[in-house]
């Protein structure tokens, strides 16, 4: 295991993966350890989906690249327009062939579900990389909507994505990028 304020620094987005698949059991046990994550009033609204099969992770692109370049087509001013150029490429797949995807959602009326389940997608990825593996948050995939493809999925009707969460093996772990010092915008004392 790595020592916390190592991990903290060196938690890294992947996208690049080997090509070896990893056990449900592993990302069951990382998402049982991310439910330690707090939550408003110890709601824990978080549910998750697994998708560890690729063939499935790659309908799940490509469902998600129509719907955000027909989302391009009704908004030609959207700010994700920037993505247009991989979006419309056939090869580009939003969950960079990871082997495994989770799915972080939870009940659309819950008014603290962005942040609860951004946190437990923190704990997450930080479980992930203390065991060696790479995670990296691809908000790009969370464009699911054909009902068929919601039910299949198991994501009930009155849920929403919120954290989809690529993970494996990384090829390599970048360096860390430089941060900045912390805008302290005033300290009352």
């Amino acid at each position: 295991m790595a020592d916390f304020f190592d991990l903290l620094k060196k938690r890294r987005s992947i996208r690049l993966f080997e090509d070896r698949g990893l056990s449900t059991d592993q990302v069951l046990e990382i998402i049982r350890d991310s439910t330690w994550a707090p939550s408003s009033g110890n709601g824990q609204p978080w549910r998750f989906i697994v998708v560890n099969n690729r063939e499935m992770i790659k309908r799940l692109s490509d469902e998600s690249k129509a719907n955000l370049l027909a989302y391009l087509d009704q908004n030609p001013e959207a700010p994700i327009r920037v993505y247009e150029a991989v979006l419309r490429n056939e090869n580009f797949n939003v969950f960079y062939n990871a082997p495994c995807l989770v799915l972080i959602a939870g009940p659309k009326d819950v008014r603290s579900l962005y942040v609860d389940c951004a946190l437990a997608a923190s704990y997450f990825m930080l479980g992930a990389a203390a065991r060696g593996l790479g995670t990296c948050w691809v908000d790009l995939g969370g464009n699911i909507k054909h009902p068929e493809t919601l039910e299949e999925i198991g994501l009930p009707a009155d849920y929403r994505i919120v954290a989809p969460i690529i993970i494996g093996y990384p090829q390599i772990i970048p360096d860390p990028p430089d941060r900045k010092d912390p805008i302290i915008l005033k300290v009352l004392e």
